[in-house]
């Protein structure tokens, strides 16, 4: 329990071995909030996506999605959304906080975080068959939108100019 500064309410924060973590906010005027957040990593870009009932809108950094450059991975963060069908995503509200890595693998970092929050939003306050019926279908068109990905650069070694490549030997 901690009294927030900014806007003098009360926070309860639970937080369970899977990352998820549920915010329970009580305002003084308007009741209880209820939000669910994920993480997602591709390399070293992480996206931090918090989901919460609304009208559809999704922000990445603060700007909406449709304004995502390059334009040619645009679509790449539209899929989860295109898969799913936009009548899931109505009445939810996702924010995205991204950073780290490079662009394309930012880009890959916010479609798992999209299509993970979406998952567990239905799961924590829909129903269990949603849930279901989302992850099937999430899976079946790509794995990495709900797993991650664990390929990760390997260090550089002695005795070479890189992780794997070796000196030249000489005998003379």
């Amino acid at each position: 329990l901690c009294k927030c500064t900014c806007c003098r309410n009360f926070h309860f924060v639970f937080s369970n071995p899977l990352v998820a973590i549920i915010v329970i906010s009580f305002n003084y005027n308007a009741g209880i909030s209820i939000s669910t957040s994920f993480w997602k990593k591709k390399k070293t870009a992480t996206a931090c996506a918090f989901a919460k009932q609304g009208r559809g809108l999704i922000k990445v950094n603060g700007q909406p999605i449709e304004n995502i450059e390059p334009e040619q991975l645009r679509l790449k963060v539209f899929e989860p959304v295109l898969i799913v069908g936009q009548d899931k995503f109505a009445n939810l509200d996702i924010r995205i906080r991204v950073k780290g890595g490079g662009i394309t693998s930012q880009i890959y970092a916010i479609r798992a975080a999209i299509a993970k929050s979406v998952v567990a939003y239905h799961a924590k306050y829909v129903d269990e068959s949603s849930k279901n019926e989302l992850r099937r279908t999430l899976m079946d068109y790509d794995r990495n939108l709900l797993v991650s990905d664990p390929r990760r650069c390997e260090p550089k070694k002695y005795g070479g100019r890189s992780a794997r490549s070796r000196f030249q030997k000489s005998y003379r």
